[in-house]
């Protein structure tokens, strides 16, 4: 699929890459891993769920601005929604580790018809509890993490994503999926195939 490289509109320098082939009517955002770690908007697992989405379906994969604690990289996942808002008829959010919580606590209050997050953190550098959000989500939703994942809290936001009715799988993976890159990218695309 071409990529369309660009900048995002807002107060902060955020670079994206647009997975399309400019026959799509739904995007999915795509919030990388965490920045201060070596994320970007090319890791493998974002990566693996673009390659993996159905035609009708582009991905808009960026990178955070400026590191803010959690705070200016919520800000930078909400300028991507709203940019797609303006693009495509449906949009949902995806994110791994890091990504996972911002794109969970994002999914809480922006307008997204569905949310994907893999291996997500718990909470936040600044305090976001992201479990407690995932309350206030109203749209499909689904969460994976490896069970043998010890870098991030993610069976905690699992428990509140089961409690909330969400769609929940497990991969026998540690954090990093390594190996199972395409696996992962197919599964996260069976969701957003079923419900964007």
């Amino acid at each position: 699929m071409p990529t369309e490289r660009l900048a995002l509109p807002g107060g902060r320098d955020v670079r994206a890459s647009l997975d399309t082939n400019g026959q799509a009517d739904a995007v999915l955002v795509a919030c990388p891993p965490h920045p201060q770690h070596g994320g970007t908007r090319h890791d493998g697992r974002l990566t693996a769920v673009s390659d993996a989405l159905p035609p009708r379906t582009d991905c808009l994969r960026f990178d955070y601005g400026p590191w803010d604690e959690g705070r200016g990289e919520r800000t930078d996942a909400e300028s991507a929604v709203e940019w797609a808002a303006e693009r495509y008829d449906r949009v949902g959010l995806f994110g791994y580790s890091f990504g996972g919580g911002i794109a969970l606590r994002v999914a809480s209050e922006a307008d997204v018809v569905a949310v994907a997050a893999l291996s997500p953190m718990a909470q936040l550098e600044d305090g976001t509890d992201v479990a407690a959000a995932v309350g206030r989500i109203g749209v499909p939703l689904w969460i994976g993490y490896g069970t043998r994942d010890d870098t991030v809290d993610a069976e905690r936001v699992a428990a509140a994503a089961r409690d909330h009715g969400a769609t929940v799988e497990t991969f026998a993976a540690d954090h990093f999926f390594v190996g199972q890159e395409s696996q992962v990218g197919e599964r996260v695309a069976a969701f957003v195939e079923n419900t964007l």
